[in-house]
């Protein structure tokens, strides 16, 4: 078993609630962490035998264009996107933030983070 965890992906998406968010935008930040058996890679040194991280960069990159209200929302689209296209995955986590949300006060960012497992089960 292993992880490959890809960090701080930077978006300039429009997601979210209100009608002013999903026009002006705001910048995200995507990190995933994917747990897989990674032995035969380690053998094999074969890129077809490893999870490639480009390719789920890839992924997050084109859930990431299309609109959400919600956070809660991309994140799951993130999964479910990462398990169709790769195989042999124990749990994959993701966790997505709106940098400089207007909630009405200073903050950095809100975040979701949500998981998946290979059973299919969300938590």
């Amino acid at each position: 078993m292993g992880r490959i965890r890809i960090r701080n992906m930077e978006f300039y998406a429009y997601h979210g609630h209100f009608k002013e968010e999903q026009i002006v935008g705001n910048k995200f930040l995507v990190n995933i962490e994917i747990k897989a058996n990674m032995v035969k890679a380690s053998e094999t040194d074969e890129l077809e035998d490893a999870v490639n991280y480009q390719a789920a960069y890839q992924i997050v990159k084109r859930e990431m264009e299309k609109k959400s209200k919600l956070l809660e929302n991309i994140a799951r689209r993130i999964l479910d996107s990462i398990y169709r296209e790769f195989d042999r995955l124990d749990e994959v986590k993701v966790e997505v933030s709106k940098m400089n949300p207007p909630v009405g006060g200073k903050m950095d960012c809100v975040s979701v983070e949500m998981t998946r497992n290979s059973a299919g089960e969300y938590f």
